[in-house]
């Protein structure tokens, strides 16, 4: 497939958090890698002028991307600034001048979802939609019903295959690796269902709170900011079915058909916690009831996957910094030798950051007369510094037109189903102490056979 490319990429938000963190370091990655050379023109509403966003991006690249010199010459020349109002048109207008004779900008919204419908109309009625790509952050949408609205707002005024809904986790190297680990061994295949594995467990947890975005997080919760997105996304990269070619297509629509196989949770099937002392924090309601903890307990119905639970908790304040998966398989019957029952004695390990690591768990034999065994793990590590970030790797994409990588409308429409149950009000909240594994309810309601398999730091694994 010929790549029309972006000739021209837009970003709102050129102020903003995201843009500092995220997109400058991303921008330069391209510059660097000679994947980017058209002008980039940045959009925000701060009372700015292009002198002080190009110390903005200096800033950014000398905290998040490592300053380089040459890069950030190019990335200057590119760089172009315009300081309106989203909800004016003269914005707008500004943009079409600005863009001249570019015939397929690729707009970048990093900014709030609220104003995604405001910003999209105004592109179209200026011209600037026409032939275009829109990039989308999550979350996108509140609940299942404010994600139709969102996606129907944009579909007015975008193609479907002109709009981009970001989830960086897709674009991770080793979730890319997940998926490529699943299709291209025929010995892990033959053992992926329910014939062979007795549960998975998937756990995001972070040692830290909400590290100054309590407004932020007080509005959104663990299971809105990644339980919806993240993990479900994993969970589709993990059991899908694999997919019949290479095309853009294909990938999308196997995670579309697994994440519509996922079952509508059960509140009893989710606990949801808050770390002591949340709300305490900046921008936090003094009587809040949002989670900084959820465990959820997930089926999918389709022949495969049938009667395997899918275990996922994800939280704040939690003993340490670590996502990883554990694909548990069921235990050998009619063993002719001794076996002691070790538990989790068969598994893959998949540590998705902060360290890359697929680890196989085996018995072998102890070394002695007795025909006695112990479990050992084989362990790969993986990490290149010269990897491309999730971001880079997914705003190459978009420029390209190549929506692999982001979340598809069915999708994103099919996790919210999945999770509205367990939004709002609707399981109870339990306290939890931080530095530990969330409330002690968990281990009462939510919890699979054996226990929760806890990542461990790095340094106390290698220890």
């Amino acid at each position: 497939m010929t790549c029309q490319h972006s000739d021209a990429i837009v970003f709102f938000g050129a102020t903003g958090d995201l843009a500092y963190k995220m997109i400058f370091p991303a921008l330069q990655a391209m510059i660097k890698r000679g994947h980017l050379d058209v002008p980039i023109i940045g959009i925000a509403f701060s009372h700015w002028d292009l002198a002080r966003l190009v110390e903005r991006a200096r800033a950014s690249l000398e905290q998040h991307g490592g300053l380089d010199t040459a890069a950030i010459e190019k990335l200057k020349s590119l760089l172009q600034y315009i300081d309106g109002d989203y909800r004016d048109q003269a914005t707008f207008a500004k943009l079409r001048e600005t863009l001249k004779q570019a015939e397929r900008p690729l707009h970048y919204l990093a900014i709030p979802g609220s104003l995604f419908g405001v910003v999209a109309e105004g592109l179209a009625n200026s011209g600037c939609a026409r032939n275009a790509r829109v990039v989308v952050e999550k979350p996108f949408g509140h609940d299942l019903t404010s994600a139709q609205q969102l996606n129907a707002t944009l579909q007015k005024f975008f193609p479907e295959e002109a709009i981009f809904r970001i989830d960086h986790y897709l674009g991770k190297e080793p979730v890319q690796n997940l998926v490529y680990f699943r299709c291209a061994n025929p010995l892990v295949e033959a053992g992926w269902s329910n014939r062979h594995v007795e549960s998975v467990q998937i756990t995001m947890a972070e040692n830290f709170g909400v590290a100054g975005r309590g407004k932020f997080y007080d509005e959104t919760g663990a299971i809105r900011d990644v339980v919806q997105n993240h993990m479900l996304q994993v969970i589709a990269c993990l059991a899908m079915e694999i997919p019949t070619d290479n095309g853009h297509s294909a990938l999308r629509d196997e995670r579309g058909r697994l994440l519509q196989s996922v079952r509508t949770l059960d509140p009893q099937d989710v606990v949801r916690g808050q770390f002591r002392g949340y709300r305490n924090e900046d921008g936090v309601a003094p009587d809040s009831q949002v989670e900084t903890f959820a465990a959820l307990r997930l089926f999918i119905d389709n022949p495969r996957w049938e009667g395997v639970p899918f275990y996922v908790r994800a939280g704040k304040c939690l003993p340490v910094t670590a996502t990883e998966i554990l694909v548990q398989f069921k235990r050998a019957e009619n063993v002719p030798f001794h076996d002691p029952g070790t538990r989790l004695a068969n598994y893959f390990r998949f540590r998705l950051s902060p360290e890359v690591v697929i680890a196989q768990a085996t018995k072998v034999k102890k070394p002695g007369e007795q025909m006695e065994g112990e479990r050992i793990e084989l362990v790969a590590r993986h990490q290149s510094p010269d990897e491309m970030t999730p971001y880079e790797r997914l705003l190459g994409d978009a420029a390209c037109g190549d929506a692999t990588l982001f979340a598809r409308e069915d999708s994103v429409e099919a996790a919210w189903r999945i999770v509205d149950p367990a939004l709002g009000q609707g399981s109870p909240l339990y306290p939890y102490d931080p530095g530990t594994w969330g409330p002690p309810e968990v281990n009462r309601s939510v919890i699979p056979v054996g226990g929760w398999h806890d990542p461990v730091s790095v340094a106390a694994r290698r220890s």
